[in-house]
């Protein structure tokens, strides 16, 4: 017999992208897109676990005082942060209790951390190598196994957002290192979805253009940057606030029957 459906049956999506009551995982927490992405989260009434290396400690701060700002004062209470080498395995076992610990339970993560380092392909050192490698895909690899880890053994749901880039597309000269890695990371995500949707896991990517970040900004300047708007159908970089209303919308449960995905955002740069 043919299965019945009820067509009247809804999933019941939350249209608010509410998340009161839920605490998210953001490493490179202190980046551009991050900062985005944190003040989303926390105007959503989400809890923030920030995570950020060591070099960044001067950073803390003023980081915080940023997001401060954005509502009045209120949102120190909804922010911890934890300094973490997230591609050392035991520091990242060990900050992930940290963030547990405080939190209890955490619902999503997104993997923000990124360094990219551009120049001819026949001038990549194997330092260059190993560190765009370590940062983008090893660190990812780590931190997605420990937290997926942690939400099996405790028969929870949860959702994992990692930040990949166009460049994992399309070749971008200078790119190499960097696209390498985040080729390896679209690859990464699409075996963790597949294994990891029956315990309720969903793990998806968002793939953006050049983004207006600070480092963007200086990175595409003048002709360089003029010659890059020229090959995207929209006609300009993106903002840091579209990439965090695409992360928002992978960790609340609109998406929950998207999974494995790689979500681009770029204007249209790769339809060509």
């Amino acid at each position: 017999m043919a299965t019945k459906y009820d067509d009247k049956l809804r999933h019941g999506v939350d249209l608010s992208q509410s998340l009161v009551g839920k605490a998210v995982i953001v490493t490179g927490g202190f980046g551009g897109i991050a900062m985005a992405t944190n003040e989303i989260i926390l105007q959503k009434g989400g809890h923030l676990a920030l995570v950020y290396p060591p070099f960044e400690q001067e950073r803390v701060h003023s980081a915080l005082d940023q997001l401060d700002a954005q509502e009045g004062g209120k949102f120190s209470q909804c922010v911890e942060c934890f300094c973490c080498d997230i591609t050392i395995p035991k520091d990242v076992e060990e900050t992930l209790q940290k963030i547990l610990r405080r939190f209890s339970n955490v619902d999503a993560l997104v993997n923000s951390a990124g360094y990219v380092h551009l120049e001819p392909a026949i001038d990549v050192t194997f330092e260059q190598w190993q560190k765009q490698i370590a940062v983008n895909l090893t660190a990812p690899f780590l931190v997605c196994t420990a937290f997926a880890r942690q939400l099996i053994e405790n028969k929870r749901a949860g959702k994992i957002v990692n930040i990949a880039s166009q460049a994992a597309s399309i070749a971008i000269e200078n790119h190499l290192a960097y696209t390498s890695a985040k080729a390896g990371l679209l690859g990464m995500t699409k075996v963790m979805a597949y294994e990891w949707a029956s315990h309720g896991i969903n793990v998806n990517t968002v793939s953006p253009t050049v983004v207006l970040t600070p480092m963007g900004e200086k990175a595409w300047q003048g002709e360089k940057g003029e010659n890059m708007k020229s090959k995207i159908p929209m006609g300009r970089f993106a903002y840091t606030d579209e990439i965090a209303a695409a992360i928002l919308f992978l960790i609340t449960n609109g998406s929950d029957m998207i999974n494995g995905a790689d979500i681009m955002i770029d204007g249209g740069y790769t339809i060509y």
